[in-house]
């Protein structure tokens, strides 16, 4: 069975009615971006930073997979998929996708302040957390990969990527880094294919599907 591994951005969710703060010139729901995604924001205002993933989660709990992220799903059945995704929402995980990869973080997750390893899932009916908040003894924050931090799980992706029979981007504008590099790590002769509405200029060779994410992966799955 061939692999097949797909990256996907946040063009993946928008039919969720995910959002995204890049379409919004710098503010996320009305916040400037730095002041709640960013290490130096959590430092200078934790509460405010738990207080907007707390309202993230309340809107992701709201949203459902949408027909993109089932049809991912359904690959399942012709391939062995394997999924990275910048998104920090947990929808491809809902329709049923069995192996996917987070550079980004998780949203329904937090992990221990004082130790990385920790990590903690949340509860869709208790989901909310403060900077009092402790779980197993231990002060939490954000599963997620502020802006000034290192991406850890940016190595484990581009083996991944080396390792692929096919390779998909999905619905990324291939301007957030590290994961825009992710593109440069497939093998030579493995065929690629690019879906977005909008698509940014790729190497030759790329097989562009301009299409949101369910349709044109509905296109894919019969060029596979």
């Amino acid at each position: 069975m061939k692999r097949l591994v797909i990256s996907t951005g946040a063009g993946m969710s928008a039919e969720s009615g995910i959002s995204t703060f890049r379409d919004a010139g710098g503010l996320w729901e009305n916040y400037p971006v730095m002041d709640v995604c960013s290490a130096d924001g959590f430092v200078r205002n934790p509460e405010l930073v738990h207080q907007f993933y707390n309202q993230r989660r309340k809107q992701l709990i709201a949203c459902s997979p949408n027909d993109g992220h089932r049809a991912l799903a359904e690959l399942e059945s012709r391939f062995e998929v394997m999924i990275i995704t910048q998104n920090v929402d947990d929808l491809h995980e809902r329709a049923g996708s069995s192996s996917v990869l987070h550079l980004h973080g998780e949203l329904m997750k937090v992990r221990a302040i004082d130790d990385d390893s920790r990590v903690f899932t949340l509860k869709p009916d208790n989901c909310a957390t403060t900077p009092d908040t402790i779980i197993d003894n231990h002060h939490v924050r954000p599963h997620i990969v502020f802006f000034q931090e290192a991406v850890p799980n940016f190595e484990p992706a581009t083996e991944i990527v080396r390792s692929a029979d096919i390779f998909v981007i999905i619905g990324t504008s291939l301007v957030v880094y590290p994961a825009a590099a992710l593109l440069h790590y497939v093998r030579k002769g493995v065929p690629v294919y690019y879906i977005d509405p909008n698509p940014a200029e790729v190497p030759e060779g790329v097989t562009v599907i301009r299409a949101t994410a369910t349709e044109g992966i509905r296109q894919l799955a019969k060029m596979i």
